[in-house]
């Protein structure tokens, strides 16, 4: 185990390097490492690691999730108001709608199949958003019309409804059923969620207050708080519908709303350890990923990559249609919203894992999409945001 975390650790920061002097984004790196270390080429990952893939997975999600709620202000959230509702699922819907619709035809899959491929494709990364919003917000880009904080609010929102519509599609393949009922709780569990958050974020605001903890202590008790969440979204999963990964995200918007100081210093401990998830998420997702398949579909599975980016941004403009955003910035927005990683890799990998025939075909599809979308999205908003948005 110990070598191969070391092989895992060297050659995804070198490979990651050779990405970003390349302007590309460095976790592109992280997969390719995967995907040379993984079983399927060079076999120099301990199958113990393997074991413990789904879990570091999630944990990595958490990670990026926490650090995102610890920066979205709650009140900015509210301003934002409308827009980012509708860039939370008409964006999303409209995607899986065009992958359901076409995947069956390049591929011989069912339509619930392609539904569970449309719902991993779908979810906009945390991991490329994130950091660029980040930087937006301290820059000033965008700052007046809140440009910022209605893409971080938005793409999180837009995740969680993702994750609950592959939810619901994995339970009806695994039981031949299909409940439009199902969906139409996706609103009881976002507001459960945001609840859940917030009760638990003030909880633990009131701890912190009360009692003298090491900053590096409080990161150890949110996170088992946040894993308490995920848990306790299965466990309540059979009798009312909780979307734990909002609740996470909730949490972190509690704590900088009621103790922002301890928010700015917990967001930089975050920064850091999402440096080491960030290699474990995408170096096993890498490694889980069948190079022979992903050359077999290359041409049709790029085609169809393409076809739902471009659905995709036409949902961006129809959300965004009676906001107070230009031309130009709705543009961006679209450009910021088109990049995937994190939630795929988080969850790409769970059909071959409940053993779902095209499981590798999805996989590879959600890993291409990942090769694809990600260098597009970051490239896109790192050089468009000086000419696309006001400075103010």
């Amino acid at each position: 185990m110990l070598l191969s975390a070391a092989l895992i650790i060297m050659t995804s920061l070198l490979l990651t390097q050779i990405f970003i002097k390349l302007k590309l984004p460095g976790l592109i790196g992280m997969l390719v490492s995967g995907i040379i270390l993984g079983p399927y080429v060079l076999n120099l990952i301990d199958p113990s690691i393997l074991s413990l893939s789904t879990d570091l997975r999630q944990i990595a999600l958490i990670v990026i999730l926490v650090r995102a709620g610890l920066s979205l202000d709650l009140k900015d959230l509210n301003e934002v108001g409308r827009p980012a509702l509708l860039l939370s699922f008409i964006p999303a819907t409209i995607e899986m709608i065009a992958i359901i619709i076409f995947a069956p035809i390049f591929f011989q899959i069912s339509y619930i199949e392609a539904a569970i491929l449309g719902a991993i494709v779908a979810a906009v990364s945390p991991a490329i958003v994130v950091p660029r919003v980040l930087k937006l917000m301290k820059t000033g880009y965008g700052k007046d019309k809140k440009i910022p904080q209605l893409i971080l609010a938005s793409a999180s929102i837009d995740d969680v409804y993702v994750i609950i519509l592959f939810t619901s599609f994995i339970h009806a393949y695994t039981t031949s059923t299909f409940n439009l009922l199902t969906i139409l709780l996706i609103p009881i569990a976002i507001i459960l969620g945001v609840l859940l958050g917030i009760i638990i974020g003030s909880i633990l605001v009131w701890i912190f207050k009360k009692f003298h903890i090491r900053d590096t202590l409080k990161v150890l008790i949110i996170f088992s708080a946040a894993f308490l969440l995920i848990v306790l979204e299965h466990i309540l999963s059979n009798y009312v519908p909780v979307s734990g990964l909002l609740a996470v995200i909730v949490l972190g918007g509690t704590i900088l709303k009621q103790y922002d100081l301890l928010a700015q210093r917990l967001v930089i401990k975050f920064e850091k350890i999402w440096v080491i998830a960030e290699i474990m998420l995408f170096v096993l997702v890498g490694a889980a990923v069948d190079i022979r398949v992903l050359s077999s579909v290359g041409l049709f599975a790029f085609i169809l990559i393409m076809i739902a980016i471009i659905f995709r941004m036409l949902g961006v403009i129809i959300a965004l249609i009676k906001s107070n955003l230009n031309n130009k910035e709705k543009l961006f927005v679209g450009f910021a919203y088109s990049p995937k990683a994190t939630v795929q890799a988080a969850i790409g990998a769970i059909p071959l894992a409940l053993g779902i025939p095209s499981g590798h075909l999805i996989l590879s599809i959600a890993v291409l999409a990942i090769l694809i979308t990600a260098p597009f999205g970051a490239i896109m908003m790192d050089s468009s945001y000086l000419k696309l948005l006001k400075n103010s």
